[in-house]
């Protein structure tokens, strides 16, 4: 893929993640709960009931199936012994009003009332359902029932507790409001906010289109190694781990786009891969240091190719997905299929006043002194204006835009610019001031590659953790057997999923996030 900038960027240079909360004490009244449901899981031994059993063995019926099978509108009142169900699920709300009782019943696709008689399954089996605990596991067997507010529901006919729940469910359904909690244990936000599995359900839609986007394009899907001996195709700092049998390090990927050029060159147009890659970098919130990326290669391609590849895509994505491309994003409509291009030079001018192909690096360091930012002394021109991009400009960008023709210092992979040869055939296609695509015109010629890479070891970010794209010899030898012209994208997923959804960071897409240990 091509270097994201925005994701190489330092911890020092970026927009930190508040410190994560100290571990909370846990509440008497949770402790308490969870010392009464311990004790009534051992009564439950005592009685010869298993608290944690298997399904039953005949098929279950998902709330959500029962509930489309029918409308309520056309049925009549009461009990409806002709249709029968077994559900499962994990029981959510109980309420009780003399001989009869009143559960809230949700699986993975809805949810549902239960209505229980004692005259129906026994005063024992009656007090036995009333015993269950909010967030126990059953499996329950009645007919169909249609509620005085014309609800379908269920007349339970018998019962079984499958998992009993240890620890009583957090805010009795009503919500898990703190963020902390919810990114560090997704499964209570799950448990208690529809958002959460709603995210979850996006998530899984928007990969799924994804994929299908690229298959009726004639893309082939590419697997590449996620340990790598080189972790190029992107200037960021890896990750490194030690294979034992082979005694080497090894680098988990931050980029794929050496290998899909590899594939190309072997002759298989068109490739892409959808996985995850790993920089070992700072966190915010819009920066992760494990995070799922869409990279392609097309061949006989430039990046202009790439670019409307990418409008396309993204407006497609949105309407398969949520059946719009306008989306709603601090408090301005954005249409995804509407996108405006521009070039850095004209961003940074129109921001700041300064002409960066008319300025020299002493100038754009002032610039960045101007607008209270500062960058290291010993910067380059390219750095210089890649930083006050970032910081002056990007952020400010909220609707669809596409700005091209970047410095080509920051892109040793990437085909120089045909006029202006200090740039580099490269653009961002940025929404709500996060960068979310990059893309490029790849550079073919193996000689100057070579070089880039040689050029590019003499060289090290003003900002120690900032790690230049390594000098990967296997990949130059492989260029040298050709690779035909070709371009390449790549898009961050999570924060596609930020612009599609209206999260304000990536910790709400990302199903299980990456947090701080606690002490």
């Amino acid at each position: 893929m091509p270097r994201s900038p925005t994701q190489s960027i330092p911890p020092s240079a970026r927009d930190e993640a508040p410190e994560e909360h100290a571990r909370a004490e846990e509440p008497a009244e949770e402790r308490a709960g969870s010392q009464e449901r311990l004790a009534k899981m051992e009564r439950l031994r005592e009685a010869g009931v298993q608290p944690f059993r298997a399904p039953p063995g005949h098929e279950r019926t998902t709330i959500a199936a029962l509930l489309g099978a029918h409308d309520a509108g056309e049925l009549a009142q009461g009990e409806h012994p002709e249709w029968r169900y077994e559900l499962g699920g994990r029981l959510v709300s109980r309420r009780a009003h003399g001989k009869n009782a009143f559960l809230d019943l949700r699986d993975g696709s809805g949810a549902i009332q239960l209505f229980v008689r004692s005259d129906t399954v026994g005063r024992e089996r009656y007090e036995g359902i009333l015993g269950l605990d909010i967030g126990d596991i059953v499996a329950v067997e009645g007919s169909l029932y249609v509620t005085q507010r014309g609800q379908l529901a269920l007349s339970v006919s018998d019962y079984t507790l499958l998992t009993k729940s240890l620890r009583p469910p957090p805010a009795r359904y009503h919500g898990v409001e703190d963020a902390g909690t919810r990114h560090r244990y997704r499964e209570l936000d799950l448990m208690a906010n529809e958002r959460a599995r709603e995210l979850l359900a996006v998530r899984a839609r928007t990969i799924e289109a994804l994929r299908e986007w690229m298959a009726e394009r004639g893309f082939t899907e590419v697997e590449t190694p996620v340990l790598q001996t080189l972790a190029g195709g992107a200037s960021a700092r890896p990750f490194v781990t030690h294979h034992h049998a082979l005694d080497n390090d090894l680098s988990l990927r931050i980029s794929v786009e050496l290998y899909l050029n590899r594939a190309l060159i072997g002759g298989v147009e068109n490739v892409y891969d959808l996985g995850k890659c790993f920089r070992n970098e700072g966190i915010s919130y819009r920066h992760s240091p494990e995070f799922t990326m869409l990279e392609w290669l097309q061949s006989y391609a430039d990046h202009n190719d790439v670019a409307r590849f990418t409008e396309e895509m993204i407006a497609w994505v949105a309407q398969r997905v949520l059946g719009t491309t306008e989306v709603s994003r601090g408090g301005a409509t954005l249409d995804l299929g509407s996108w405006r291009r521009t070039t850095m030079r004209e961003a940074i001018l129109e921001r700041t006043g300064a002409d960066i192909m008319e300025s020299d690096r002493a100038r754009l360091i002032a610039v960045l002194g101007e607008h209270g930012e500062r960058v290291h002394p010993d910067a380059s021109w390219a750095q210089a204006v890649h930083r006050i991009y970032s910081k002056l400009v990007e952020q400010q960008i909220v609707h669809p835009t596409l700005v091209f023709d970047f410095p080509v210092e920051l892109f040793p992979i990437t085909k120089r610019h045909a006029r202006h040869p200090q740039l580099a055939e490269h653009f961002d296609a940025v929404i709500g001031g996060v960068e979310l695509v990059s893309g490029d015109s790849e550079l073919t010629d193996p000689v100057e590659q070579r070089e880039r890479f040689i050029a590019q070891r003499a060289q090290r970010g003003p900002d120690e953790e900032e790690a230049p794209h390594p000098h990967d010899e296997e990949y130059v030898r492989a260029l040298e057997y050709g690779l035909a012209p070709s371009a390449s994208g790549g898009m961050g997923v999570d924060r596609l999923l930020m612009i599609l959804t209206g999260a304000e960071t990536l910790r709400e897409v990302v199903p299980f996030p990456t947090m701080r240990e606690l002490k």
